[in-house]
């Protein structure tokens, strides 16, 4: 049986339990069947809803609280180290929270972001260090994507060796000049200028970029800024403080991201 079920679209014209109300628009749809209008109807709604509803907002870090009910022994366990990674030792809770600014800009975290540019601001950083320690990440974030194009230039150069990370390998690096010189050197520039001295130290950049290394897992920038940050007389001690901050930001990634996970557990549309 066919009806004659005048609708066009649905649009949002006030709130119910999604945030959506249906305004129905008529047209002539006598070419359908109730099931295809319902589906159609169905479609729409999902659209627009899906359009209105926003995955991210700071209440909703609020629901983190959940997982203390929900796995109460793993999520005490993993609020005390979070706790202890962040706490003074060798490096100051300060430098920390701007470790943590960086990484948390690795990871993408917008819960993290907001949390730990306002704790660093709390602990005395300005914004000028604040935006030395993102340019140092963003840094690193570009930069392991490059010195994974050795990687690329074996495998396109058919290279057969077994072992995919060497540390000759990152010689090949120099190769992009030639492959694309304008756009290479300029980066080159880019990395020169975040990692130095500024109002940050280049041992306090270079540490920061020991920690971004371990979250994006490049291998060859863990091996270089290791090394940089010793010639600047970093500890090891403060090498293995900057990774605890990394390893704890981006456990914490996914914590926080576990907000979202419960929201769509909830969302029953």
């Amino acid at each position: 049986m066919h009806y004659k079920y005048n609708y066009l679209s649905i649009k949002n014209s006030g709130t119910s339990k999604f945030g959506i109300i249906a305004r129905i628009i008529f047209t002539d749809f006598t070419h359908l069947s109730i099931n295809q209008i319902g589906v159609k109807f169905s479609i729409i709604l999902r659209r627009d809803y899906m359009c209105s509803k926003s995955l991210y907002k700071k209440s909703y870090f609020n629901q983190l609280g959940e997982f203390k009910d929900l796995v109460p022994s793993s999520f005490k366990s993993f609020l005390k180290f979070d706790t202890e990674a962040i706490a003074e030792g060798a490096l100051t809770i300060k430098f920390k929270e701007l470790i943590a600014v960086a990484v948390a800009h690795t990871t993408g975290c917008p819960y993290c972001i907001d949390i730990h540019v306002k704790q660093a601001k709390n602990h005395g950083s300005s914004k000028e260090e604040i935006g030395e320690a993102i340019m140092v990440a963003t840094a690193l974030k570009a930069g392991s994507a490059l010195a994974h194009g050795v990687n690329a230039l074996n495998a396109y150069d058919n290279n057969d060796d077994d072992e995919m990370y060497k540390a000759t390998y990152l010689t090949r690096l120099g190769e992009f000049s030639r492959l694309n010189n304008n756009i290479f050197k300029k980066f080159i520039d880019f990395e020169k200028q975040s990692l130095g001295s500024g109002l940050l130290t280049v041992k306090e950049k270079e540490l920061i970029a020991i920690a971004v290394s371990h979250t994006t897992g490049c291998p060859y920038c863990i091996d270089v800024h290791t090394k940089a940050a010793k010639r600047e007389n970093a500890s090891k001690v403060e090498m293995a403080e900057s990774i605890i901050v990394a390893t704890a930001l981006k456990a914490g990634s996914s914590m926080s991201h576990g907000v979202n996970a419960l929201n769509a557990f909830e969302d029953n549309y």
